[in-house]
């Protein structure tokens, strides 16, 4: 009996772990490719020229803000729509990735 309330309490800790680790943010920040980050390295094309070009090699959609790099989770025809963009996104973080339930263009 004492086993099963131990293992009970334990996999009750550890979901609350896990659903601290994700939380909905509110993140503002430039689309742009996994690769390239905030340094595009295509000369003679611009930022949203490279992020579609690296994205179409098998690049992730990523979100610069600050000095990180998100990796973004969701419909890539909505992120390929502001690459290269200021945006403001709303969604999910969980480490490095953001699992985005919307995003609209925002002031540079």
């Amino acid at each position: 009996m004492r086993i099963r309330i131990s293992v009970l309490f334990l996999s009750v800790a550890l979901s609350a772990v896990s659903a601290s680790a994700q939380s909905s943010q509110t993140l503002t920040g430039i689309v742009t490719d996994a690769m390239c980050g905030a340094h595009h390295m295509m000369q003679g094309k611009t930022p949203a020229q490279c992020t579609r070009e690296c994205v179409k090699e098998g690049s992730d959609f990523a979100l610069v803000s600050g000095d990180k790099v998100y990796t973004l989770k969701g419909d890539n025809s909505q992120f390929d729509k502001f690459a290269g963009r200021n945006v403001i996104i709303k969604g999910e973080v969980d480490g490095k990735a953001v699992t985005v339930d919307s995003i609209a263009a925002s002031k540079p």
